[in-house]
């Protein structure tokens, strides 16, 4: 089974979004059985909240749910835990190499890596733009899909 930890700052807008968009995809490609998926977030600020409204919007919009999710931080223990660990940005990673005291085994990567266009996955938060996070988060997981089998 793969593990797969998607982390952002807060873990309620990009990573949750990750998160069910990847679920969304492999149940529609019927690999449930061979997935493991969570995210979490590097800061400490969103802890118990649910997802940002306007992030369960976009995946409502495109059919999916994420009900019940609300942000955790990502642990050190996560990275024995699970076989990636896909950051959203520079800081992302940055910030989660500092939590697991470094990246001995490589399995800590930007979800973008994955396409063609790698760089940093829009940050609605800022931006307010959740059509350009999910246009980078969709992609990104389907690339990351694709590379892993």
């Amino acid at each position: 089974m793969k593990k797969i930890l998607f982390v952002c700052h807060g873990n309620i807008c990009r990573s949750p979004m990750a998160e069910f968009v990847m679920k969304d995809l492999v149940a529609e490609n019927g690999l449930q059985d061979q997935f493991y998926i969570e995210s979490a977030a590097t800061s400490r600020e969103e802890l118990g909240n649910e997802v940002y409204p306007p992030a369960k919007r976009k995946l409502a919009e495109h059919g999916i749910s994420c009900k019940g999710k609300t942000a955790r931080q990502m642990k050190q223990t996560d990275y024995d835990r699970f076989d990636l660990l896909i950051g959203m940005d520079e800081w992302n990673i940055r910030n989660m190499k500092l939590i697991c005291g470094g990246d001995p085994e490589n399995k800590i990567h930007k979800l973008l890596d994955y396409t063609k266009r790698r760089g940093d996955v829009a940050d609605p938060w800022y931006t307010g733009d959740f059509d350009a996070t999910w246009r980078d988060v969709t992609e990104g997981c389907h690339c990351l899909l694709n590379d892993i089998m």
